[in-house]
């Protein structure tokens, strides 16, 4: 008879970050779910996803990844619309920088991505009539990449990059949105549907289809039958597939960035978010730069470092903030511990950011008051792809693993995640976002060849 007493949902949501939201949003929305819980011991997108850098793009080296951020990026679109443009969508672009003449191996990349639709590239090596678009409206603003290779093109176009930026790849469909205004209009349509976040942590499971949850919280302890389960816990997400007897094959590696007020007006507003491609050496006084090489934990930064460093305009269109990043980290670290923040990331990733956007180089050593600087857990698998399908116990799905990409991929990863539990029918690409991936060793081994960067 206790058993018969306990609340029972049809769908139990394990994480309330952008994605555990996006589940639930299009389970209700898509499939007519009703009773469905949502659980997390925090307040809904107060861990990793309000560290997001909130960008997005729908360009990646590989065919699938691109259809599935594709996929994310049109439900985002609608999003925008039907909460009247709160989302703040932008459409500047990425701009892919190199001071590589004309880069085979990366343009070769753009059709390897973009896959049977090669009329998505265009290879601009003549100055011609090309503009770059503001950040706003994003719907004005094309599809597919221009490939610019021309200089005099390149300081037209962007005349705040280094004069020795000899190659820009402009991805079109690609900008910023607020992720937490995107998760605030999902949860008040789930909360109209009688939808609220349960704030508790699971710290046990059992049975199977319905699984019954052990959860603890301010209220003290209470248990909670579900017919299914989705684990969408972020960096926690290995936590409750233990409780089912699963492992999932992911490691948590946290990264930093910083953002503030541009004062001295080194970036400009229209600038689409930029990524330096190239490697380079910190330039340090002689004095650190001993300083830093006599530290095994700080030796890496005298020596050379792989490119990535991310700068953008932060915020509205006509604001004054901008945001900067580099993922150079590679060091898997455990979430439950406190976070590894680096007090020194705001000089190293300003001295790198200098190298592209010069003005930069007023703020190293001193940043504007009120700067914030920050990080977040990158939770992904060896690959770098995400895990959205069924787990290995029936009854229980994964929605988890967006190293890095968790904003712009939120929607899609939510989609197919709830298209998961309901046996819906799903695009072709869905299976190999899941674990049934690895069973294709030749795709596994085309993934690990091309690396596990995100950009």
């Amino acid at each position: 008879m206790v058993a018969h007493s306990l609340e029972h949902v049809e769908v139990a949501v394990v994480g309330a970050g952008s994605v555990g939201i996006a589940v639930a949003y299009y389970l209700a929305k898509t499939h007519g779910v009703q009773r469905i819980a949502l659980i997390d011991p925090r307040d809904p997108m107060s861990l990793t996803s309000a560290q997001s850098g909130e960008n997005y793009r729908n360009w990646w080296p590989h065919p699938v990844m691109t259809a599935f951020t594709d996929f994310s990026i049109t439900l985002m679109e609608q999003l925008d619309r039907d909460s009247g443009g709160r989302l703040n969508m932008t459409r500047g672009g990425y701009a892919l920088v190199s001071r590589r003449e004309r880069p085979e191996d990366l343009i070769e990349e753009l059709y390897k991505g973009y896959g049977d639709a090669p009329h998505r590239i265009r290879l601009r090596d003549t100055a011609g009539d090309y503009r770059a678009p503001l950040r706003a409206p994003w719907d004005q603003a094309p599809d597919g990449v221009d490939v610019l290779l021309d200089r005099t093109l390149i300081r037209k176009t962007f005349p705040e990059y280094a004069d020795d930026v000899a190659t820009v790849i402009h991805i079109r469909r690609a900008g910023s949105i607020s992720a937490q205004q995107m998760g605030k209009f999902m949860l008040e349509n789930l909360r109209e549907q009688g939808v609220r976040v349960r704030r508790a942590e699971v710290v046990g499971i059992s049975g199977v289809t319905p699984f019954t949850l052990e959860l603890a919280g301010e209220q003290g302890g209470s248990k909670l039958r579900a017919d299914r389960l989705v684990n969408a816990a972020g960096p926690f997400v290995q936590d409750i597939a233990r409780m089912l007897g699963d492992e999932v094959p992911v490691q948590c590696v946290y990264q930093q960035k910083i953002s503030f007020e541009d004062r001295g007006g080194a970036i400009s507003r229209h600038m689409p978010f930029t990524i330096d491609l190239d490697g380079q050496q910190l330039a340090w006084s002689a004095e650190d730069r001993d300083l830093l090489a006599s530290d095994p934990a700080t030796r890496k930064l005298v020596e050379p470092m792989a490119g990535g460093i991310h700068c953008r305009p932060d915020g509205q269109v006509n604001g004054s903030w901008i945001k900067l990043g580099w993922a150079y980290n590679h060091t898997p670290t455990d979430p439950h511990a406190e976070s590894p923040i680096d007090p020194h990331f705001p000089d190293i990733v300003l001295r790198a950011a200098s190298r592209l956007h010069k003005g930069l180089a007023q703020y190293i050593g001193k940043l504007p008051r009120g700067s914030h600087h920050y990080g977040g857990y990158y939770t992904m698998t060896a690959e770098n792809w995400p895990l959205i399908g069924p787990m290995k116990t029936s009854g229980a799905f994964l929605a988890a693993a967006l190293s890095g990409y968790g904003s712009m991929a939120a929607c899609g990863a939510g989609s197919l995640a709830a298209g998961w539990v309901m046996n819906a029918a799903l695009p072709d690409y869905a299976p190999l976002l899941s674990s049934a991936r690895n069973q294709d060793a030749e795709l596994m081994r085309s993934l690990f060849a091309a690396g596990t960067g995100s950009l």
